[in-house]
């Protein structure tokens, strides 16, 4: 363990922020260059913007037309360093604009949830007891919180309104583990009825 880890705390040891790496021929700007590179970028817009007041027949103030090029060129460097960074893998994006390719390694909640049901799912079609053991303790849950959050009440709290509320099919199914493992085509009955709840 390095001397940064051991210094770190919970939040930076868990956080997905990759370090990017100085490029081979490249410098990191300080603080300085950076000074030096808007007062070149403002010198060279307010020589553009005089010449070409100049030629319309304008006259302003120099020291006017130099605080404005750096008051719009600092506002413009505070807003890009507070733009929130759309990159891919080190590459800024486009203008908003994907590519189209979907990135496989990234971890898709969608699928994770999916997978969370698909896997105990074609476990217990062969074994009735894993279906009641695993899937059945899911669905379970599943109606409490929705009746909870819906309606207020639990089956423990209240069987009788919560028997009404889920209907006698749902009641019987959740209540008594069923001998064999229900079909797909059950199951979406059953899946839609607590769906209604």
């Amino acid at each position: 363990m390095t001397e940064r880890q051991r210094g770190a705390s919970i939040d930076d040891l868990l956080s997905f922020e990759d370090e990017r790496p100085v490029q081979p021929g490249r410098r990191q700007n300080g603080p300085l260059r950076t000074v030096a590179n808007v007062l070149g970028v403002a010198a060279a817009v307010t020589v553009v913007a005089v010449a070409g007041l100049r030629v319309v027949g304008l006259r302003v103030s120099l020291l006017v037309l130099v605080a404005a090029v750096l008051t719009l060129l600092v506002v413009r460097r505070i807003v890009a360093a507070l733009a929130p960074s759309r990159t891919r893998a080190g590459v800024p994006s486009r203008g908003g604009e994907e590519d189209g390719t979907y990135n496989w390694a990234a971890r898709d909640a969608l699928r994770t949830a999916i997978n969370g049901w698909e896997l105990p799912l074609d476990w217990s079609k062969t074994n009735p007891e894993r279906f009641t053991g695993v899937v059945l303790p899911r669905l379970v849950e599943l109606a409490d919180e929705r009746l909870r959050l819906k309606h207020g009440v639990t089956r423990e709290a209240d069987p009788t309104r919560a028997r009404a509320l889920l209907g006698d099919r749902l009641w019987t199914f959740l209540e008594t583990p069923p001998r064999r493992t229900p079909s797909p085509r059950d199951l979406a009955v059953i899946v839609a009825e607590l769906e209604k709840i």
